[in-house]
């Protein structure tokens, strides 16, 4: 039984497990998204969310818990590293830091980048600052592990999503509700063309149609006896 045990071992023990989630919530920090398998995606997003929670406090204490949970260290690293494509360089999430703000010594060892803490302090929670909660989440990207075959999803921060597909493609479903209300807009405006054109016809008459002229009064059958009568 599992009375009052939350979460899901994933086949490790404590040790191993925590260290896991630290260094997935360390990569989703550095990188705005992680490629992962779904029960390590739900084993992670509460941990990342409380982490976020606390950093929106903007204190020393808090910076003093997030270390507690987190193993602070310098982040990318990789933005000067020659051999990773620019491809890869580009994320929507934050502003990365340029090249030349990243040193090595003369063992190739980083001697200055950020610091994972700090960014967390800076960047991801002024990023969410005026968000209650919801901070991530998984989408689900049709792949398999090879080996195991799991289902494998991408764990992101929110916020910078377009569309419902993750490479910001349009559904056939929306393509096809964007065509309908594109047509019914443009029958509402030729609609209304069409009853302002009406309407300003009947409001200004033909100005080269001659008027009407006067109808003479009926003759009463007075007049005509008068006209019959004949003259002194």
């Amino acid at each position: 039984m599992r009375h009052r045990v939350y979460g899901k071992k994933l086949n490790r023990d404590s040790d191993h497990r925590r260290a896991m989630l630290r260094n997935l919530a360390a990569g989703l920090f550095e990188h705005g998204e992680i490629k992962t398998t779904m029960p390590k995606a739900k084993a992670v997003q509460p941990f990342v969310e409380k982490i976020i929670t606390i950093s929106k406090e903007g204190t020393f204490r808090a910076r003093r818990r997030i270390e507690a949970r987190l193993n602070d260290r310098r982040i990318h690293s990789w933005v000067a590293d020659g051999n990773v494509p620019d491809a890869r360089k580009d994320i929507p999430y934050f502003d990365l830091p340029d090249a030349g703000e990243i040193e090595f010594n003369r063992y190739g060892e980083v001697r200055k980048s950020p610091r994972l803490v700090q960014h967390i302090m800076t960047k991801i929670a002024t990023m969410f600052a005026d968000r209650e909660g919801g901070y991530t989440r998984i989408v689900k990207l049709g792949e398999h592990r090879f080996g195991d075959g799991t289902d494998l999803v991408l764990l992101q921060l929110t916020g910078f999503e377009e569309g419902p597909q993750v490479g910001g493609g349009v559904s056939g479903r929306r393509r096809q509700a964007d065509r309908r209300a594109a047509f019914a807009a443009q029958r509402r405006k030729s609609g209304q063309a069409e009853a302002t054109g009406t309407a300003t016809a009947v409001a200004e008459p033909d100005a080269e149609q001659p008027a009407p002229a006067a109808e003479a009064p009926a003759k009463t059958s007075a007049d005509a006896g008068a006209e019959d009568q004949p003259e002194d």
